[in-house]
């Protein structure tokens, strides 16, 4: 096992890992003892890595099997595991997943597929100099803290998160956001997700939310539901929950999407790149 040191990014999660060049290979002892500090710790941070997408690849594939994004023009073409993410143009188009310039919503990574992701790997190859964090919620320790009242109001409710709701309502605020193909949808469609979810490991409970990919609570009236998940996102992204990591080139972070969310801070294209690579484990 190669060894490695550890220290802590925030009071209630977050780790940052010292000691290890991900260009070389990774025995399994590590990678074991790395799936352990990604449990525990929710968000890992590795800086100053040198990856080529073999690389990435390759390290990821440690945390599991990786899914390709089903929309092909946004991924690597020799790497088809690797998604570009970049508000950097060429020729009037994005080069990459691209969700307009104004704060992202807050999202777990594929809750709109029946079997969600595990863990992403986002890696930064272009950094801007101001905007473009990536902000992460503590969605286990939000739930922890809930009122006794609250958890068992929502223990059993469903969502129904929809690509095509959440893409309908991009369209609305980024002209360069393209709608669905039908071919698309047909590959994305609802699904119901619980709004408490347990975690496969550890078995801990945690708040599955989703400012824009949440179409409805099933079974409750609009209002209601609308008012029901605001007061919960407003609850899970208090600031003593969150970890808000400001990129350089050569940042790898991992985070588990069993336990968080996350969202990107505004970022002016015109001024500032920003190109990230992201693998998904599924």
């Amino acid at each position: 096992m190669t060894s490695y040191t550890l220290d802590a990014l925030n009071p209630v999660f977050g780790a940052s890992i010292h000691g290890l060049d991900l260009r070389e290979p990774v025995d399994r002892a590590t990678a074991d003892s790395l799936i352990e500090d990604l449990t525990r710790h929710r968000v890992l941070v590795l800086r100053d890595q040198k990856l080529d997408h073999a690389d990435h690849v390759r390290f990821s594939r440690l945390f599991g099997p990786l899914d390709v994004y089903p929309v092909a023009r946004y991924v690597v073409p020799e790497h088809p595991e690797v998604l570009k993410i970049s508000n950097i143009f060429e020729n009037g188009e994005p080069i990459g997943l691209y969700d307009g310039d104004e704060q992202e919503e807050w999202h777990t990574d594929y809750s709109w597929k029946k079997v969600m992701s595990r863990a992403s790997l986002l890696y930064s190859a272009v950094a801007p100099e101001e905007g473009g964090d990536t902000v992460f919620a503590d969605a286990t320790t939000a739930y922890d803290d809930l009122p006794e009242d609250v958890k068992e109001r929502i223990e059993d409710l469903r969502a129904v998160h929809s690509m095509t709701y959440l893409v309908d309502q991009e369209l609305k605020s980024n002209p360069h956001k393209k709608p669905l193909t039908p071919e698309e949808r047909e590959r994305t469609p609802d699904v119901e997700q619980p709004l408490v979810r347990r975690h496969p490991v550890t078995g801990r409970r945690s708040l599955l939310l989703g400012s824009m990919i949440i179409s409805n609570i099933v079974g409750l009236p609009a209002d209601e539901s609308a008012r029901l998940l605001d007061e919960l996102h407003a609850h899970a992204t208090a600031a003593r929950y969150l970890y808000r990591h400001r990129w350089s080139v050569g940042d790898l972070v991992i985070w588990d999407n069993d336990a968080t969310m996350h969202t990107r801070t505004a970022c002016d294209h015109r001024l500032h790149h920003r190109l990230l690579y992201r693998t998904t484990v599924m």
